[in-house]
């Protein structure tokens, strides 16, 4: 019947608009299909008209839903993206960010991993006035040294083995906005030298090519290691590190950001409730709790991972329970071997 047809077409996750047909004097069932959410109802016999009227409304309505749910992703975004937290030193951090995104100078980011570094870069981004422009990442540990160079710059046809065709590097993509370029410190050193060049004379050849190519780019490194010792071992490249580093930004960790953790925990399951669907009601008191005590060695990525993870396997009861957060208590010394002094911090 028409009305379970209806409730079939609901259960896809398309969610196509139904026009309905039926025969006059079938009112009751109009009304059944009109509340299993049919968009229309048609009784033969109708016209031409009729039929272009519905389109008309099809359309318009289609074109309505398709502005909200835009409006909607763009707010989702925009508060994923977010850099959330009340901590002294998280709006010491976004003040920091107003401040330097209204520039165009290079940008080096460090912090431990998972402390949001790339939400740091894509903050200054959208503050600038490159906004409008393409924010283009690469992450520099993530690719074999051979292929490191032909995503930044390019390559032209047949410039080595599998090179196919022409193709565009990630510099090139980013003109006119910014590039982020992750765990630079993971960076070769000739390959260092060629992005020096790249920042003091705005432009570069593909690889097998020799046409010089200029770009309008705004660059923003990232790392989790103390670039300075890097140079220190030549491990890395010190002109180029001066050239990065003209405003350094550092990424405080979790642990250092008093009281974020709670907004931070209920932002990440709002999140999870909406991506996967469950009906959770929230956080225990005692899950807040067990939240604000853990030491967070990984940071805001470790916090994200152990919310999906309780939010997925939440109570019968719809909260949230110390238990479903997995975390492990810290260790505590018995009573025959407190410690009598001060406790010093160890370097790994």
């Amino acid at each position: 019947s028409g009305p379970d047809f209806l409730v079939e077409v609901n259960l896809r996750p398309s969610k196509p608009m139904v026009v309905m047909m039926g025969a006059e004097g079938s009112v009751d069932t109009a009304v059944k299909c009109m509340s299993e959410g049919a968009f229309d109802y048609l009784l033969k016999p109708f016209s031409n008209e009729q039929i272009e009227i519905i389109l008309r409304k099809t359309e318009q309505f289609a074109q309505v839903l398709n502005v909200n749910q835009f409006l909607t992703q763009q707010d989702t975004e925009d508060t994923e993206n977010e850099i959330l937290g009340d901590s002294a030193s998280t709006e010491q951090l976004r003040k920091l960010i107003r401040r330097v995104a209204q520039t165009d100078a290079t940008v080096l980011i460090q912090g431990e991993n998972g402390t949001g570094k790339e939400l740091v870069a894509r903050a200054l981004h959208k503050n600038s006035s490159r906004k409008d422009g393409p924010f283009i990442k690469l992450n520099c540990a993530a690719l074999p040294e051979n292929l490191v160079e032909s995503e930044l710059f390019g390559h032209e046809k047949g410039s080595f083995t599998g090179a196919t065709n022409k193709r565009e590097g990630r510099f090139e993509l980013a003109h006119g906005g910014t590039i982020f370029l992750d765990e630079i410190s993971e960076m070769s050193l000739p390959l260092q030298s060629k992005l020096l060049r790249v920042l003091q004379e705005r432009e570069f050849e593909r690889v097998g090519g020799n046409r010089t190519i200029n770009v309008d780019v705004r660059v923003v490194a990232a790392t989790n290691r103390k670039l300075e010792q890097s140079v220190e071992k030549n491990e890395f490249r010190q002109d180029l590190y001066f050239r990065l580093n003209v405003v350094p930004v550092h990424v405080p960790p979790l642990r250092d950001r008093e009281g974020d953790v709670q907004q931070l925990s209920e932002a990440f399951t709002q999140r999870f409730i909406r991506s996967h669907g469950v009906p959770v009601k929230g956080l225990t008191p005692e899950a807040v709790t067990a939240l604000a005590s853990h030491d967070w060695p990984g940071n805001i990525r470790e916090l994200q991972n152990v919310i999906e993870r309780a939010v997925i396997l939440c109570g019968e009861d719809g909260y949230i329970h110390p238990e479903q957060l997995g975390l492990t208590a810290p260790p505590q010394a018995g009573a025959g071997d407190a410690p009598t002094g001060p406790i010093e911090e160890v370097a790994p």
